[in-house]
């Protein structure tokens, strides 16, 4: 209904379900807010599942948003289609933000966006500004999240002989 000023955009990095994480990256009034973004490691969910994943994080995001009185966004945009965003309104439900917060899913390939409830995606001319504005929140969720993956892979790949020893 309103111009949304301040948007969040989740989006999940594993390989085969190793070292899973998801990001969280907020913009405020167009413009990253790079202190307030977030990496979350999928503590709940056992191998490739990227629905479950959203699910969770979107969860704990909220979740702890509503504990610390803190202010909710105006628009989340899930990076995926239907399947992630359904998943992370199942989390909006839970913890009863319908209606509260615009949600919304970008798919990929063509650009599409998801609006819950509706079977049919919304097509928004390419060279608009608010799908410039939403790829960019969503390309910077992407580059958080496999950043954030990496840095977890290469910790977790390198032990030596001596961590392995109990005690």
């Amino acid at each position: 209904p309103s111009v949304p000023t301040h948007l969040e955009c989740f989006d999940n990095s594993n390989i085969q379900g190793s070292f899973p994480v998801a990001s969280c990256v907020v913009f405020k009034n167009a413009r990253p807010a790079k202190k307030d973004y977030r990496h979350y490691h999928i503590k709940t969910v056992e191998g490739p599942n990227d629905f479950a994943s959203m699910e969770e994080v979107v969860y704990r995001r909220y979740k702890r948003l509503k504990e610390e009185a803190q202010p909710l966004p105006n628009l989340i945009v899930i990076d995926g289609g239907k399947g992630q965003l359904g998943a992370a309104i199942k989390s909006l439900k839970k913890l009863d933000l319908i209606g509260k917060i615009e949600i919304v899913g970008i798919a990929k390939r063509l650009e599409e966006i998801y609006k819950p409830g509706d079977p049919y995606p919304l097509h928004v001319d390419k060279s608009s500004d608010s799908l410039k504005v939403i790829q960019y929140l969503r390309n910077e969720a992407h580059r958080f999240a496999i950043t954030a993956h990496r840095n977890r892979r290469s910790k977790g790949s390198f032990k030596t002989e001596l961590q392995q020893i109990e005690g």
